[in-house]
């Protein structure tokens, strides 16, 4: 029992320790993620039709 007690003793001061993000924070890097997302599937998009346009040319 007595390491049971310890391990939740120690578990709630670990988790004193964790810093939770804040709302602007969380809406952020949300933001940052969806334009990097948006960016990439943007140039993936362009390579594949500059892709399949040349390789139509070529056949």
């Amino acid at each position: 029992m007595e390491k049971l007690l310890n391990y939740y003793n120690h578990s709630k001061i670990e988790l004193s320790k964790v810093i939770f993000p804040i709302k602007e924070q969380i809406r952020n890097a949300f933001i940052s993620v969806f334009i990097v997302v948006t960016v990439v599937s943007l140039f993936l998009a362009l390579i594949d039709l500059f892709m399949s346009s040349s390789l139509s040319a070529v056949m």
